[in-house]
């Protein structure tokens, strides 16, 4: 049976791009999402990154949402340690308010970021130590049983937004076991600890007021295209894209250039980094898809569409859709 599938819109800004082009695909594809039958689509919060235009992930699910109607929409994730806890518990209460019953919120502990920009957050290399409080604080303000005597977050108290946990080590799944919240697993790029991670957040789980029993989504990268030769050449071109932004440092490189680095050790790294990824026609993505859940063990998948063309992106959701959803 097939598991409930939903997107990571990662709000790239292509070649020759505006971040309000992209903007413009983000919308295209949660409404052609939301008719596919999609369960939800999920935006990450980047900083200083020129290719990525989610950094007010907030804004962007209100704008998203004002243009679908029944998809759930959220967070994949908020960066935590970035924000005081009562500002995300009225941005997203805000969002809940707006659009009742379609809002999700994913916590992560990374900085979204390098260490500069870190700086110019204002945060500091230990923001991260307090993640486990600063959840607990923001569900205090969702829920109306504040921590904080005599501090209540308008709107957000009592919207009870659901709250999923990030993580690509164990240490987010011990954190998702304890609270006993959902647990999502970034496998699209950190494919390393998935197996152990899972394992660990079901054994250790303790049932909470907003989930009985454990509940994992697991991620991975998709390329579906009508043929395996048109898929491979839009993983290679994704892999290409991927030298430039990681090891680029501001240059771009020749398609010469990038295929050589992508032999070299700093390539295989990127390379590892893509291990979960769906390419093929739609048999083969079909095939694949099914394996990886199994493999992960998950109760719910969620995917990052890497092909770089827009129309290429466009289509993999819809051949996917077409073998997946039915």
């Amino acid at each position: 049976m097939a598991l409930p599938l939903s997107i990571l819109d990662l709000a790239h800004i292509g070649e020759g791009e505006t971040a309000a082009d992209s903007f413009t695909a983000s919308v295209a594809l949660a409404q052609r999402a939301e008719e596919l039958g999609y369960r939800r689509v999920w935006y990450a919060e980047h900083h200083n990154m020129d290719s990525i235009a989610s950094s007010a992930t907030s804004v962007l699910i209100a704008h998203v949402a004002a243009h679908t109607r029944t998809i759930r929409l959220g967070a994949g994730g908020v960066m935590l340690p970035n924000h005081s806890p009562l500002t995300i518990a009225e941005q997203f209460g805000t969002l809940e308010t707006l659009h009742p019953g379609r809002i999700d919120l994913g916590l992560g502990r990374a900085p979204g970021s390098d260490q500069q920009t870190m700086r110019a957050l204002r945060r500091t290399p230990s923001s991260a130590d307090s993640f486990p409080q600063d959840v607990l604080e923001l569900q205090g303000y969702l829920s109306g049983e504040t921590r904080i005597p005599g501090v209540h977050a308008t709107p957000g108290k009592g919207t009870n937004v659901p709250l999923y946990i990030l993580g690509s080590s164990l240490f987010g799944a011990q954190l998702a076991a304890m609270l006993g919240l959902p647990y999502a697993f970034a496998s699209h790029f950190a494919p390393t600890a998935l197996e152990e991670a899972v394992a660990l957040y079901r054994r250790d789980f303790q049932p909470s007021a907003q989930l009985d029993r454990p509940y994992v989504i697991a991620a991975l990268n998709v390329i579906a295209a009508e043929t395996t030769e048109e898929a491979e050449e839009q993983f290679l071109d994704s892999k290409r894209l991927r030298v430039s932004r990681f090891l680029g440092r501001g240059r771009s490189f020749t398609t010469e250039e990038a295929d050589m680095i992508l032999e070299s050790p700093a390539g295989q790294q990127i390379v590892q980094m893509a291990k979960y990824s769906a390419v093929g026609d739609r048999g083969e993505v079909k095939a694949y898809v099914d394996r990886f859940a199994e493999h992960a063990g998950a109760d719910e998948l969620i995917v990052a569409f890497s092909a770089v063309d827009r129309k290429a992106w466009m289509r993999s959701a819809e051949l996917l859709a077409e073998v997946y959803l039915g």
